[in-house]
């Protein structure tokens, strides 16, 4: 007969811990407040991907439609033929900010029906200006919507992972305590809740810090370009309204 084969303890409990250490089976089991954090993280790691696909989409067609008005512009030689299909462009900031400065141009034209009076009218090319620094804001302020909660996720996420962290640990040392023992049947279960927190927390850190980044860069151009834009357009109006 075969003799009996004789296993180590401590092997046979390494083997068995490791086993029953699944992570998906450790997230299931975990409660308290590692359990909230964990929920935490993912509520924000939801949101923050959700934004990331958004402003992507939103960024990469304003980008595309401001493109495009800027060539009809440029290709047109009357400021009311743009005017008139600048609804076309409505996702162009460029174009968003061409209409105010439009349409205050034409309040002036309006106001004065006397072409020489409103040329020697001192504030016109001041209303124009102020139109369109009001509408880069405006249109700037949109751009930039949503994009802080990145940056709060990236800043904070890592934190509540540690926090998560922390009282894992605190919970490993609490059943060390408890049952007069210090084996990985006892603190196994708690560590790895905590080393799981940690992960949990950089992974939706890290992806909203990079997205944050990466839109703050696009963003800033698309501001550069409205500003331009302005400093064109008033150009435009000087030479060939108010000189």
């Amino acid at each position: 007969m075969f003799d009996a084969i004789w296993v180590h303890p401590v092997v046979a409990q390494a083997a068995s811990q490791e086993e029953s250490l699944d992570i998906l089976q450790i997230v299931m089991e975990t409660s308290g407040v590692v359990l909230g954090a964990i929920l935490l993280l993912l509520a924000l790691s939801l949101g923050s991907w959700y934004i990331i696909g958004y402003k992507w989409f939103y960024l990469r067609r304003a980008r595309r439609e401001s493109e495009k008005f800027l060539d009809q512009f440029w290709q047109s030689k009357r400021l009311d033929n743009i005017y008139q299909s600048v609804d076309e462009f409505e996702d162009a900031p460029v174009g968003q900010v061409f209409e105010a400065g439009y349409v205050e141009l034409t309040k002036l034209k309006e106001d004065e029906g006397d072409d020489q009076a409103m040329r020697n009218k001192l504030s016109g090319i001041d209303n124009v200006e102020r139109a369109l620094r009001r509408a880069t804001k405006s249109e700037m302020t949109h751009l930039e919507s949503l994009v802080p909660y990145l940056a709060t996720v990236g800043s904070t996420a890592p934190f509540i992972g540690l926090f998560g962290t922390v009282w894992g640990i605190m919970n490993a040392f609490v059943n060390i305590n408890t049952q007069g023992a210090a084996g990985l049947d006892v603190v196994a279960q708690p560590i790895a809740e905590a080393l799981i927190v940690t992960a949990i927390g950089l992974f939706t850190a890290i992806p909203a810090v990079v997205a944050y980044n990466f839109f703050v860069n696009k963003i800033k151009v698309l501001g550069a370009e409205m500003e331009n834009f302005s400093d064109d357009f008033l150009n435009i109006v000087e030479r060939h309204f108010f000189e």
